[in-house]
């Protein structure tokens, strides 16, 4: 079996639907800072509802948990969104005069619910790593789309009322979450795994892939 680790192997064998996703319009667009305000204030009301749903899916890796680490990694994470990073967004929100109540009151999409589910079947059904993968092209993804757009002429930073967010992803914090989780997708080699079981992760890779895929169009079509 090839000598990559698990998550280099799902990303090649994801490779164009992780492309579609890395360089969709909508984040070029928000780079470009010509994304229309309406179609970011979309994609904000619903990621605040998107992160309670991830804040569920680390509950649920506390319990998949199988040892002290993998305990304390799963109580971080809940705690990075539910203490920091929710508050955080909502603050961010604020910005673009999206209150508090404005966020409690949106409506989940259908891409929403048929993404987030999905990240908690798949941990319901599997072990702990089953879930880690589900979660992986967001978390591991945010951080590539992030460090792509930071190589693209269209980037506009200044006057850009998107900036902060592509900054935020690109922050050497948020870097370290996403190699975190990496690793934490990389603990068991592709050898020990097997074959079968590897085949079963890039379905689920490539599935929650394509998932992030209809978020971001969710936003651009908006309107």
């Amino acid at each position: 079996m090839s000598q990559q680790t698990l998550t280099q192997h799902l990303i090649a064998h994801s490779e164009p639907h992780w492309q579609h996703y890395i360089q969709h319009e909508f984040v070029r667009q928000l780079a470009a800072g010509t994304l229309p305000a309406e179609c970011f204030e979309h994609y904000l009301k619903q990621d605040y509802l998107f992160l309670i749903q991830f804040a569920r899916a680390f509950g649920l890796a506390a319990y998949k948990s199988r040892s002290l680490a993998e305990l304390k990694q799963a109580q971080s994470s809940l705690h990075g969104i539910i203490d920091i990073e929710l508050d955080l967004h909502i603050g961010y929100c604020q910005q673009f005069g999206i209150s508090k109540q404005a966020l409690e009151e949106t409506v989940e999409s259908t891409p929403n619910m048929a993404y987030t589910r999905y990240v908690l079947e798949r941990g319901m059904a599997g072990d702990l790593l089953d879930l880690n993968v589900a979660l992986a092209p967001c978390i591991i993804g945010y951080a590539e789309v992030a460090n792509w757009l930071q190589t693209q002429s269209f980037l506009v930073t200044e006057g850009n009322p998107y900036s902060d967010w592509v900054q935020m992803y690109a922050s050497e914090e948020y870097q370290q979450v996403a190699n975190t989780h990496r690793q934490a997708c990389d603990a068991i080699s592709m050898e020990q795994l097997g074959e079968p079981r590897v085949q079963a992760l890039c379905r689920t890779f490539d599935a929650a892939t394509r998932l992030e895929v209809d978020f971001w169009q969710m936003g651009l079509d908006c309107r």
